[in-house]
């Protein structure tokens, strides 16, 4: 990271991407050719994004530096609560003359294809798809812990969860997951009630998805986990290449991009899956920085199909 105070460069080169997910928020400050990177907290959301991202935009403006175009990318964001004409106006300090503010799937999608047509999966605590034809665009899930997110961190360690207390009742078989959450949690049975009680229990629950993935190779239970993981990964994937008409595309575009990923296993079984349905798919695994799509959310043209699904302020 440079964390040299930004030069004096012209105006139109400055721009501030953020990426605000749940599990963390990454800043890009790019002014010329200095570029500065850090991050915070997760963004909570149920809680208000924009007064989240307002304090995001004050510790920005409070590390020096000028921002002319802003690009934000942010989990969990509905059209209702989209106000980039206040979040503009908070930006003032940093000289903005242009705020763009769109779902997180968004930026994911630009950062791994950027005008390409095709379709992301973009798998982290939460998970969101984006698919993208010539004239239309598709989000498949995303709709947070509570009413999908499957095959996200979260899911994986709602499921790792289940999978130990069913071992430990005597309805599920033995699994090397239990030394893992009893670890965290010696009297077992009082985990549901510190976890109720917890407000981070979403991205505490989330971290299971590691010794999930890592014990996939040798516990069974675990790789029941993985495999239905990335059987709902590539079913969103296919499901929003058919939605937009990418299904007969001659070479349909699929990335994966996401911490969930990371794990082998579950890239290799999401692979094998979208191919068994479509043969001539090309699929890439971790292929993006959701910085970049921030970056690139500015630019987005009005000729573009994502161009509906972003919220633009302008100062006159």
């Amino acid at each position: 990271m440079n964390h040299e105070m930004i030069g004096n460069m012209p105006p139109m080169s400055s721009i501030l991407a953020i990426d605000a997910g749940q599990s963390g928020i990454k800043i890009r400050h790019t002014d010329g050719g200095a570029v500065r990177e850090w991050t915070g907290p997760g963004i909570r959301t149920d809680l208000p994004l924009m007064p989240q991202l307002s304090a995001v935009l004050a510790d920005a403006a409070r590390r020096g530096g000028v921002a002319t175009r802003i690009g934000i990318g942010v989990s969990g964001l509905t059209d209702g609560a989209a106000d980039a004409q206040s979040l503009l106006a908070d930006a003032a300090p940093l000289g903005a003359r242009s705020l763009t503010l769109a779902h997180d799937s968004i930026t994911a999608y630009l950062g791994a294809l950027d005008d390409e047509c095709g379709v992301v999966v973009a798998s982290g605590t939460g998970v969101v798809s984006l698919a993208v034809g010539e004239r239309d665009v598709a989000r498949i899930d995303g709709w947070g812990y509570l009413m999908g997110d499957a095959g996200s961190g979260y899911w994986i360690g709602r499921a790792a969860l289940e999978a130990v207390m069913r071992a430990y009742d005597g309805r599920g078989p033995e699994t090397a997951l239990s030394p893992v959450v009893l670890a965290d949690f010696p009297a077992l049975e009082d985990a549901y009630i510190e976890l109720q009680a917890d407000d981070e229990r979403v991205r505490r629950i989330a971290r299971y998805a590691t010794p999930v993935a890592e014990l996939a190779a040798t516990d069974a239970v675990a790789a029941r986990i993985i495999a239905a993981a990335a059987e709902e990964l590539a079913h969103a994937a296919l499901t929003g290449l058919r939605r937009v008409g990418q299904d007969t595309a001659d070479v349909p575009q699929v990335r994966g991009i996401g911490g969930v990923f990371r794990s082998t296993a579950l890239a290799r079984e999401f692979e094998e899956r979208v191919h068994a349905a479509l043969p001539a798919a090309v699929v890439r695994i971790g292929s993006s920085d959701p910085l970049d799509g921030a970056a690139r959310l500015p630019a987005v043209g009005e000729h573009s199909a994502l161009r509906l699904r972003i919220t633009r302020a302008e100062v006159a």
